[in-house]
């Protein structure tokens, strides 16, 4: 009677282990499309998120013709070198091919629906006839090679992929230990982990569950935006219209042309990887500033402002990217980044118009030529004078006092020039001496 207190303790205590190793958490992640450096950023996003939960997977949903090499290194550096499970399903219909390929074998698990194929991860070259030099081929052969002797495929096969630009149907892949098993739904590919290994940062991981619960990780604006720019079509279009719309500008009159071409220039540079994501964001935002600060000192009548309000909103939401923050944040900051949008625009849209009354109030003032003053201060053809109540600095070629009464004739800038107006009490004691000799 004395250990049934310790029995139930226990009995408890194994319950409560069961049930929590009884269901799998696993995090989804959707890939399609062309592989850039959104592809990695939004793999990246989800990967934090995998770990943050504490999911016991990563789930990777493939469907790509190919992509950049660049960006499929950095997704197959996090997968080879990640603390979670990774694992990648090609479903049917979807394609495999070249980068994705690659990807495909740097997971710990690799799954495929029948109607699917993998492999031709042979470089291909940019022109007309051009070849792919044979020291880049054997360069990406070996890399394919190694990331197969990692994660225990064959070795052979997957240099094939890149070499003779070898491709596989689903079960033939599976027969030449490419991928691991064949499921014809997302559903049947879960399940079928049941039971599995995977070597996962130098521990064995065995999948043991009998429910499992799939977490939809949403791609971040981040990863939309660069998944945009970095389309090597577009950045190349970006490119050359940001060079020729900078030449266009600095060489006509105008403000318009100089501003998109400066914006399109960054996110080119930004698109081919010449500047990183964190460094994009920071430039649009200083860009941003320049403009509004150029808005406020030349009188382009609102073009600079958009410009600004355009640049800083681009740049706050690709800078931005806090992995410990809960999804829901990651849903309401394009919100809040929009608010602060809107608001960056009443407060330019503001600023110009005041500009604009103040310039007009000040070129209606200018107007002075033909008006009449009064001399303050006067010496060595110049000095001041009052004029309609304010007063202004004057020259003049002729010999000045205080007191007399000027003309203004010309203007330049602040500086009236001015002539001397004849009194008319001269005019009249000529008359009256004339009166007085005849």
């Amino acid at each position: 009677m004395k250990l049934t207190p310790l029995f139930v303790l226990l009995s408890l205590t194994l319950l409560l282990g069961l049930s929590s190793a009884a269901e799998l958490k696993v995090a989804k992640v959707e890939v399609r499309g062309e592989i850039n450096e959104g592809t990695y950023l939004t793999l990246q996003h989800a990967y934090d998120f995998a770990l943050r939960e504490k999911c016991d997977a990563l789930f990777v949903v493939l469907d790509t013709p190919g992509g950049l090499l660049s960006s499929t290194q950095k997704i197959v550096k996090m997968f080879l070198n990640s603390e979670v499970p990774v694992v990648v399903y090609v479903p049917s219909g979807a394609m495999c091919a070249s980068a994705g390929s690659i990807i495909l074998l740097s997971s710990h698990i690799a799954i495929m629906a029948d109607g699917t194929a993998v492999g031709a991860a042979t470089p291909v070259s940019v022109g007309f006839g051009a070849e792919v030099e044979n020291k880049t081929v054997s360069y990406i052969a070996g890399y394919v090679k190694d990331i197969a002797r990692e994660r225990g495929r064959n070795e052979e096969v997957a240099e094939k992929f890149v070499t003779q630009a070898l491709t596989l149907t689903a079960k033939e892949a599976f027969e030449q230990d490419i991928v691991d098993f064949i499921a014809n739904s997302e559903g049947k590919a879960v399940k079928g982990l049941k039971g599995r290994s995977a070597e996962v940062d130098g521990k064995t991981v065995t999948f043991e569950f009998d429910t499992y619960r799939t977490i939809e990780v949403k791609k971040p604006l981040q990863a939309s935006i660069y998944e945009i720019i970095s389309s090597p079509q577009l950045a190349a279009i970006l490119l050359l219209l940001g060079i020729y719309l900078l030449i266009f500008g600095l060489t006509s009159p105008g403000i318009l042309p100089e501003t998109v071409g400066a914006i399109c220039l960054i996110l080119a540079l930004a698109g081919l990887g010449v500047v990183g994501i964190n460094h994009l964001g920071l430039l649009l935002i200083v860009l941003g500033i320049i403009f509004l600060i150029a808005e406020l000192l030349t009188p382009t009548y609102g073009v600079l402002g958009a410009a600004s309000v355009i640049s800083v909103v681009l740049g706050l939401l690709v800078l931005f990217n806090e992995p410990l923050m809960p999804e829901s944040f990651y849903e309401a900051f394009p919100k809040f980044i929009a608010g602060i949008g809107v608001g960056m625009g009443g407060i330019v849209t503001f600023m110009v118009v005041r500009i604009a009354q103040m310039r007009k109030k000040k070129s209606s003032v200018g107007e002075v030529v033909g008006e009449r003053g009064e001399i303050l201060e006067f010496s060595n053809g110049r000095g001041f004078a009052r004029v309609r109540g304010e007063i202004w600095k004057v020259v003049s070629d002729e010999g000045l006092r205080k007191g007399d009464e000027v003309e203004v004739v010309e203007r330049e800038n602040l500086t009236l020039k001015v002539r001397k107006v004849e009194s008319g009490g001269g005019a009249e004691g000529g008359d009256a001496e004339v009166a007085k000799e005849d």
